[in-house]
């Protein structure tokens, strides 16, 4: 059970500058009548009774915040011993209401509803922390305060919520992660962003985002959050091969060029071909190089989409292998133009073989290539 008692000398320390930080703390001095009403709670061994008392004590203290956070707080953490997620929320919830910034309770709430498997919710707690712990940021300095003070508090208090920041910052990424349903992650993703700045996760979340937009066929929206993301961060691989492909697809003017100049800004923020890259960053390539070609190819251009197409196959190839089937299909349907059709010929028997949505694409150009091949003879 979590029990907190606070001295005065705690009081005068920390409330006046987490105050003018905009952050809740829950302060009850020692030897005061809310503390001995505590110390009793706590001290009661039946959990029926130790409810009660909370409840009394919330019901006395009604007109202190921090007694009716921590009362409330209390219960919750009785509930959700027991296995009640839902009270345990209410009741958490009834402590956020006193104290909505404080930390330690979005903390536990958050907890809660991951042992519940509600990801809205824990969503909804980690961004109010997140939001909370920003606040700090941009708060203030206090009056009479100097900036050599001032700095050493903010500093003091950022490493003291780190655990918690991080631990709010994981769990939101998580419940992301968590949803297979695509307009919830969406949701969930914009909530998560303004409160998660320069988040440890931000490709992740941004690949998340770029998928779950691309699912939901909104390619006006994945362009715009795609721009957003790369202004922010020019060299962001998710968003650079994903508005690459968008771009490929998209037929209004000036589209290929834009395909075209995010397809060679991700190969050269993957550096595939440098001793240190891994299979990720050979993947990335890899699809860049395939937009490219295809692109090209789009363009007319197949000589030139050719040594791209060949690049991508070669990258993916035993790495990922329907990213693989479409190089190659594309790689083939290159050479069949050209009329190179022992090379198309290679490249599509060898594709042919993955099962999967292109296969019986290529199946059909493999015979109509075999059957010009055939005709060459």
């Amino acid at each position: 059970m979590l029990r907190k008692s606070f001295s005065v000398v705690a009081v005068v320390v920390l409330s006046v500058f987490l105050v003018h930080a905009q952050l809740d703390k829950i302060i009850i001095p020692a030897g005061t009548p809310e503390d001995q009403a505590l110390q009793a709670a706590a001290n009661e061994q039946d959990a029926q009774k130790r409810l009660a008392l909370y409840e009394d004590f919330v019901q006395k203290f009604s007109s202190n915040p921090a007694a009716v956070a921590y009362g409330n707080w209390q219960m919750a953490q009785q509930y959700q011993i027991a296995g009640d997620y839902p009270k345990a929320l209410e009741y958490g919830d009834k402590a956020l209401a006193a104290m909505p910034h404080n930390l330690e309770i979005l903390v536990s709430q958050t907890t809660i509803a991951q042992e519940a498997k509600d990801n809205a919710k824990i969503i909804d707690y980690a961004c109010q922390g997140g939001e909370a712990y920003h606040s700090l940021l941009k708060s203030p300095k206090p009056e009479g305060m100097s900036d050599q003070d001032f700095a050493s508090r903010m500093e003091d208090a950022k490493s003291a919520m780190a655990n918690s920041y991080q631990f709010l910052e994981a769990a939101a990424f998580n419940a992301i992660a968590g949803s297979p349903d695509a307009k919830q992650r969406m949701s969930f993703i914009e909530r998560y962003t303004p409160a998660f700045p320069d988040s440890q996760y931000d490709q992740q979340v941004t690949s998340y985002a770029m998928v779950s937009l691309s699912e939901l066929k909104d390619v006006n929206r994945l362009m715009a959050y795609g721009e957003k993301t790369l202004a922010t961060n020019p060299e962001n691989l998710p968003a650079l091969l994903l508005l690459a492909n968008a771009y490929s697809e998209d037929a209004k003017p000036g589209s290929s060029a834009k395909a075209i100049a995010y397809a060679q800004k991700a190969i050269t923020v993957a550096k595939a071909d440098a001793p240190d890259a891994d299979r990720s960053r050979k993947l990335s390539a890899g699809a860049a190089h395939s937009t490219l070609g295809y692109v090209y190819m789009k363009q007319d251009k197949t000589a030139a989409a050719i040594p791209e197409l060949k690049t991508a196959a070669s990258l993916l190839k035993g790495q990922d292998d329907q990213s693989y089937a479409l190089a190659a299909y594309r790689l083939g349907f290159a050479y069949a133009k050209l009329n190179r059709v022992s090379e198309a010929r290679e490249v599509l028997s060898d594709s042919v073989k993955i099962a999967g949505p292109l296969q019986a694409m290529t199946e059909e150009l493999l015979t109509k290539v075999n059957a010009a091949r055939a005709g060459k003879k």
